[in-house]
């Protein structure tokens, strides 16, 4: 099976099985160059995708270096969380929300891994990363031999 490129490797992307049944011709965010697109976490955000998630006119670059780097993957995994849901299936659906979801935590997880110092908030991201990767490859794995 093909598991999703995971954000902290410099793109996301949901399975294919995700992509390819969007309910109602919904048109792929990846192809407008955001949902499941490349993500740059040392480029500014898309300003119109800052306004749809309601930070529009925030300035992101006066905020400590771990907002930032939440908000820069965040910009990648809720627009992809949104695309996968669209699936007509209603299993698909909620695995590929899943998945973007799961992956939205792990980024979190692993910015306070990189600027936190509290060894028990620590000790739960580091949790959380392995508790959620392994739900991402038994929601992929599922996609894989379920999904038309």
């Amino acid at each position: 099976f093909a598991a999703p490129a995971l954000a902290q490797d410099g793109e996301f992307r949901l399975p294919e099985q995700c992509t390819a049944a969007a309910a109602g011709g919904e048109m792929d965010h990846a192809s407008m160059g955001h949902g499941g697109a490349h993500a740059d976490h040392g480029a500014g955000m898309d300003s119109g995708t800052m306004e749809m998630m309601g930070m529009g006119g925030m300035d992101v670059e006066a905020m400590p270096e771990h907002v930032q780097e939440n908000m820069r993957r965040m910009m990648v995994t809720m627009p992809a969380m949104h695309d996968g849901m669209m699936n007509e299936d209603a299993d698909v659906a909620f695995a590929c929300g899943m998945i973007a979801h799961h992956q939205g935590a792990i980024d979190m997880a692993e910015v306070l891994l990189a600027h936190g110092e509290d060894e028990q908030m620590r000790a739960l991201a580091q949790e959380i990363i392995d508790a959620q990767e392994a739900e991402i490859e038994q929601m992929t794995t599922w996609l894989a031999e379920n999904a038309n």
